[in-house]
């Protein structure tokens, strides 16, 4: 039997160099203030919406729309709709990312690149519109239309983040025995992290965006309340869906930068 003995040693000192940790980025406190910032901002603003809205005079028509637990159901759904789409979004594009880099499958990247800016190119209630006459009126045809408009930028940044990796590094980690499969899973996704949750994060900053139109396709959300204010020339309505909608976004932004500095590689600078 062989003796493994100097391979693991080496392994392990290759994994240790590649983990090393570097000087502290300043990057990182200006992450870190500005994580400690929204949040206050949010509970101000979110506060302020609250008191305006509890000396305001609503008539009845807006007391409908937003009594009998309507702000909530709205609300629920419109988060339904962007964590179910991201998830969509996660589990077609890194994969796919991570395929079309390798053999001979980096010959369609092209191909594949060019349907992903489609879906992004067409515009969101286009594409809506036609996916409900396809699909009839309902939740599946607005989660569809959200995951195609989201899956570019995860699938480029997967991409770009695989290929930047430094082909001096994975040919020495192919030196000292390790498989395909596990240069993969333990050199080239961890050097793309970074690279792969700022493209996760303008995906959902992207779906709760979208998740508004869902409306006009039966899916809900918080753009029942702001088409509500519009067509009945309801300002509180109005004002109340776009502010929510503004504060998710904002809150689901904040939840991505903090899991983007904590999940990216001690070793790499976070400015790089």
């Amino acid at each position: 039997m062989r003796d493994a003995g100097p391979e693991a040693g080496r392994e392990a000192a290759f994994e240790g160099d590649l983990a090393a940790p570097t000087a502290p980025s300043r990057a990182s406190g200006i992450g870190w203030r500005k994580l400690t910032f929204l949040p206050a901002v949010l509970v101000v603003g979110l506060l302020c919406t609250w008191l305006w809205f509890r000396q305001a005079d609503l008539d009845p028509l807006s007391e409908n729309a937003l009594g009998n637990g309507q702000v909530w159901k709205a609300l629920r759904q419109h988060i339904e709709l962007t964590v179910i789409s991201t998830f969509f979004v996660l589990i077609i594009a890194i994969p796919l990312g991570i395929l079309l880099t390798r053999g001979a499958l980096r010959k369609a990247t092209p191909v594949v690149m060019t349907f992903a800016n489609m879906g992004q190119a067409t515009p969101a209630i286009g594409l809506l519109a036609l996916l409900v006459i396809w699909l009839g009126i309902g939740r599946k045809a607005a989660l569809i239309g959200i995951i195609a408009y989201a899956v570019l930028p995860v699938l480029s940044n997967t991409i770009a983040g695989l290929k930047a990796n430094d082909p001096t590094l994975l040919e020495a980690a192919r030196g000292i025995g390790m498989s395909p499969l596990g240069v993969l899973s333990r050199i080239e996704l961890p050097l793309a992290v970074p690279l792969i949750l700022a493209g996760v994060r303008t995906a959902l900053v992207l779906n709760v965006g979208t998740a508004t139109l869902a409306t006009f396709g039966g899916g809900g959300g918080l753009g029942v309340l702001i088409t509500t204010g519009i067509t009945n020339q309801r300002m509180p309505v109005l004002v109340l869906g776009s502010i929510l909608t503004v504060a998710l976004a904002l809150l689901v932004d904040w939840l991505a930068s903090l899991a983007e500095l904590l999940l990216s590689p001690r070793g790499l600078e976070a400015g790089s």
